[in-house]
């Protein structure tokens, strides 16, 4: 590499052909996930034993965020099935079964299985019966068993699922923890954002992501994290990338963080009339969500760590029903009327 080459971190990130944690290259403002998450990936978090790895294994890919506990589907009901959930079978279900006749058992789990189901998980560390360990293989499906109790792992598996499942963005900029608000820093490359980002974390305050941000939508809240390969760094003009959790403890590192606030960094357009008071809300839409959002002007001699900190602490107050411009403009209209009455007596 020449010495006065600039390579833009992300993108030489994105060059290199590594890919974020979503499965998708971060490139551009608004680049959404792949659909799906991984069956491998799935087991591989939970910890899962694989008792039998169906024919399609390493290519499978989980679709749905809820569980199925395949109890009508025992009786031979599949009206309304839906093949594309986990299916989780605990003590109550593997007991009924063994009540059964082997060739009535066969039957169970041949039917179960000519669906495409990603896998059946046996609860609870159940010794698996026979006849679904055969018919498994027979169809090719993948065949799994977790020592969790029922209950337990099929809450796990849904709140895992709704995140891996959520809607995704990968947006550029900042996102860091400033007193529990969780706040982006967006703007032009080279404005300054990783430069606040650094004196924001001096003063106390978190990093969760650094140019790229993966922005999930769960329930009603915007979860933001960075892409695993980027995770912890930030790169700074003339100085290059630094790990943030080396250079500053465990403490000045979060792994996500709810967004709240968006911050906007642009170059001071002398032409253009900034707000002032903040009486009117400005909102940005992410993924669908109305999301508090401020432009700040980028000027020399402006402390933007310090106006950041105080933007957060202010959207605060904002949430929990205070705002500073309204109760100024409630005061102001009082005087105004006070005067006015005293005007009016006078004469």
């Amino acid at each position: 590499m020449k010495k006065n080459e600039q390579i833009d971190f992300l993108t030489a990130v994105c060059a290199s052909g590594r890919r974020s944690s979503g499965g998708h290259m971060m490139k551009g403002w608004n680049t959404m996930s792949e659909k799906g998450t991984s069956l491998a990936q799935y087991v591989e978090h939970f910890g899962l034993e694989i008792l039998n790895h169906g024919d399609t294994y390493e290519t499978d890919k989980v679709e749905s965020t809820n569980v199925n506990r395949p109890d009508l589907q025992i009786l031979g009901l599949f009206d309304y099935f839906d093949a594309r959930r986990i299916q989780v079978m605990g003590k109550a279900e593997l007991t009924y079964i063994m009540k059964m006749s082997e060739n009535r058992r066969t039957k169970v789990f041949d039917d179960l299985f000519s669906y495409t189901i990603p896998a059946l998980v046996l609860a609870r560390n159940m010794e698996c019966p026979a006849e679904c360990l055969q018919c498994a293989r027979n169809h090719g499906r993948t065949l799994l068993r977790t020592t969790e109790r029922t209950a337990d792992f099929t809450s796990h598996t849904m709140e895992y699922l709704s995140k891996q499942l959520a809607p995704c963005i990968t947006r550029h900029g900042v996102l860091l923890d400033i007193y529990g608000e969780g706040v982006m820093i967006t703007g032009d490359s080279g404005v300054g954002k990783s430069e606040s980002a650094i004196e924001l974390i001096m003063r106390g305050h978190r990093l969760v992501a650094d140019d790229a941000v993966e922005i999930r939508r769960v329930a009603d809240q915007l979860i933001g994290t960075a892409p695993e390969v980027i995770r912890n760094y930030i790169e700074l003009r003339g100085i290059g990338v630094i790990d943030v959790q080396q250079l500053f403890g465990m403490r000045a590192v979060m792994p996500e963080s709810q967004i709240d606030l968006v911050v906007e960094f642009e170059p001071w357009d002398s032409s253009k009339a900034y707000d002032r008071l903040g009486i009117e809300d400005r909102f940005i839409d992410i993924l669908g969500k109305q999301v508090p959002c401020v432009t700040l002007p980028i000027r020399p001699g402006r402390n933007l760590a310090s106006i950041v900190e105080v933007a957060a602490m202010n959207n605060r107050h904002r949430r929990y029903g205070y705002n500073a411009a309204e109760e100024l403009a409630r005061k102001v209209d009082l005087h105004a009327d006070l005067g006015s009455k005293s005007a009016n007596q006078g004469t």
